[in-house]
């Protein structure tokens, strides 16, 4: 399956890098997480290219796309307009399936908030939802601890520098060091990350997204409703470091169409883990 790349126009103009593979059949695009780039779903590439028209983007900010000055850049309604671009360009007439990993699920929870129209399905993966997000950060000890990480990225420059010493080692054993099978991400794949959190302003550009949390907070506790109206599959990888649990506990009163499959084993980057369950998980729920 030959994977070709494109470059379509987000939210005020930025320019947005994608891959895609496969050019008939429905629009199923793909969203990753930090600190990841397009290439993250080469797998689900080569799977879902044989029968529809598979995008993956680097979200603003990463790898090959615009990264625009400015904390506010990275705001939650810009991410989610960049989507909105996106999804008009190449699925003018139909709706699409979205499916979002860490952040990229995140902009996929809020995209089905604000515009269900444009979606047929919805697939979350290792993303929590919002307000369940909030409430476990209030009163989830656990929770909160494994949040920790977010308040070191507040601290601009020296969260840069931490992450980028020593040929980027944090950044490393975060995503390798801490996979359940790190043997997955090969040299060759490694080697591609490291290039991707070398592009200039590509690192300071990533974190930006977490120092809008506030305003996600502020979103995630405001009396519009979070309620999600679209299909959607949660895949949950149990052993992930970063999100306990709790944050399935009550999911379904927030989703009322709500697939929810969790793997025992697979931590967040189930992903790379778990490409085969991943996909054909994914196939059932949208052919279903």
């Amino acid at each position: 399956m030959k994977i070709s790349h494109l470059e379509l126009e987000g939210a005020e103009g930025v320019r947005l890098h994608g891959a895609a593979a496969g050019e008939r059949g429905p629009l199923i695009l793909f969203l990753h997480g930090f600190p990841e780039f397009w290439e993250a779903w080469h797998r689900q590439l080569i799977e879902f290219g044989r029968d529809y028209r598979a995008v993956a983007l680097d979200l603003r900010g990463y790898n090959l796309s615009g990264k625009p000055k400015g904390v506010r850049a990275y705001a939650l309604p810009k991410l989610v307009d960049d989507i909105c671009h996106v999804l008009h360009a190449l699925s003018p007439r139909e709706p699409a399936i979205v499916v979002g990993h860490d952040w990229g699920g995140i902009i996929g929870w809020s995209l089905a908030r604000e515009r269900p129209e444009l979606l047929d399905r919805l697939v979350i993966i290792n993303a929590p939802h919002p307000a369940i997000f909030l409430r476990e950060l209030k009163q989830n000890r656990g929770q909160l601890f494994a949040s920790s990480y977010a308040a070191f990225f507040q601290l601009r420059g020296i969260a840069e520098t931490v992450l980028r010493a020593f040929d980027y080692a944090a950044l490393r054993k975060m995503v390798f060091g801490l996979s359940s099978k790190p043997q997955v991400f090969t040299r060759t794949l490694r080697a591609r990350y490291r290039e991707a959190w070398g592009q200039p302003r590509a690192l300071p550009a990533s974190l930006h997204y977490y120092r809008n949390i506030r305003a996600l907070r502020r979103a995630a506790a405001s009396k519009e409703t979070w309620r999600i109206n679209v299909p959607t599959l949660v895949l949950w990888g149990d052993q992930d470091p970063a999100l306990v649990g709790a944050n399935l506990v009550g999911l379904d009163q927030f989703v009322p169409r709500l697939t929810l499959l969790r793997h025992p084993s697979a931590t967040h980057w189930i992903v790379h883990e778990e490409p085969e369950w991943v996909n054909a998980a994914i196939r059932t729920f949208i052919e279903s």
